[in-house]
């Protein structure tokens, strides 16, 4: 049981905040932190959300008062000396916080990590708040925000909304139960547009991105009689095509759509010159384990690393680790459904 009320005391008790989630960040992770901000902000507090990405314009409707950075350190970095505590959303990882880990990290900062992944035996964390359970960190916001008896405004809501629908894949995934619903019910009664919501983060593709989509499929490669499906975004890639690398996101779940795919597999290089990793299953293979691998986690079903190693050369070691997880699984599988002697 998260103590919420403890989380709430280390707010008051800072004089200065920032708020972040990972790299190539989702609603989830944006969501969390604009709600929390409002919260924060309406203390008098010097809050700010600083990420580490170029910002993904599917989710503009979020940042209608300009309230989320990219982080730059020629701007922000001063501002950071003075930051007393940092509240970080939907990590999975704290090397996803790029440069921005560095710099609280060399400045001693209190970091909190709170997250739905699951707990990270990482010490650059100070204090962990952690529910697996639950469908979103968004979730989490708002079990924080009703157990201090806070009160939702029109931006809290959109922002929790937001982190819920995008987390549970519109109230699709098998992560959706009562709950979701429910705390979609009570952000609906605030003046929020959910269809407009919908249409910018999934009916809102460029050509550009379309385009690079169609290359994807052109040159996937599936394994195990189809039930791997894996693929390669090179930088080339990427700047060939005019997108930021956020705006590859999906690109994975469609992969995964594909009639027989049960895994798939994306490996995209980013602007860190690092990879970045994917792991997406339909729900019959378990994939977190394959991603702490390669020092990433996530969920059961959908899960990422990052790792600094040419494409194909872990391209070759992740579908080996993969190929061995899904036959140990398997194994498992005919135990238990096999008839006793």
């Amino acid at each position: 049981m998260n103590n919420w009320k403890k989380l709430n005391q280390s707010i008051k008790n800072s004089d200065r905040i920032v708020l972040s989630t990972h790299m190539n960040p989702d609603g989830d992770g944006l969501g969390s932190a604009v709600a929390m901000h409002s919260y924060i902000s309406g203390l008098g507090i010097d809050c700010r959300i600083i990420q580490i990405s170029k910002f993904p314009t599917q989710f503009s409707f979020l940042n209608d008062s300009n309230i989320i950075e990219t982080y730059d350190l020629t701007i922000h970095d001063s501002w950071l000396n003075k930051v007393d505590l940092a509240l970080i959303f939907d990590i999975g990882s704290y090397n996803r916080l790029g440069p921005i880990g560095d710099k609280l990290l060399s400045n001693k900062t209190k970091v909190i990590n709170i997250d739905h992944h699951p707990k990270l035996n990482d010490e650059r964390f100070h204090e962990h708040y952690i529910n697996i359970d639950a469908a979103a960190t968004g979730e989490m916001v708002y079990d924080f925000l009703q157990e201090n008896q806070i009160i939702l405004n029109e931006v809290i809501a959109k922002g929790i909304y937001t982190a819920i629908m995008t987390d549970t894949g519109s109230f699709r995934h098998n992560n959706t139960n009562q709950k979701s619903h429910k705390i979609a019910m009570d952000c609906l009664a605030f003046d929020i547009d959910h269809s407009k919501i919908y249409q910018s983060i999934y009916e809102n593709k460029s050509v550009a991105q379309i385009s690079l989509l169609a290359k994807v499929i052109d040159n996937l490669r599936f394994d195990l009689d189809g039930k791997v499906a894996s693929f390669i975004i090179s930088k080339k890639m990427i700047d060939d095509s005019g997108i930021i690398s956020s705006e590859v996101d999906g690109f994975t779940d469609f992969v995964r759509s594909i009639n027989g795919v049960e895994v798939a597999i994306m490996i995209c290089e980013n602007e860190f010159d690092k990879c970045r990793i994917n792991f997406r299953s339909k729900g019959k293979y378990i994939i977190n384990k394959i991603a702490k691998e390669f020092g990433g986690g996530g969920h059961k079903f959908a899960a990422g690393a990052t790792a600094e190693e040419k494409t194909d050369i872990l391209l070759q070691k992740i579908l080996e680790k993969t190929f061995f997880e899904i036959n140990q699984q398997n194994k498992v599988c005919l135990l238990y459904t096999s008839p006793s002697p």
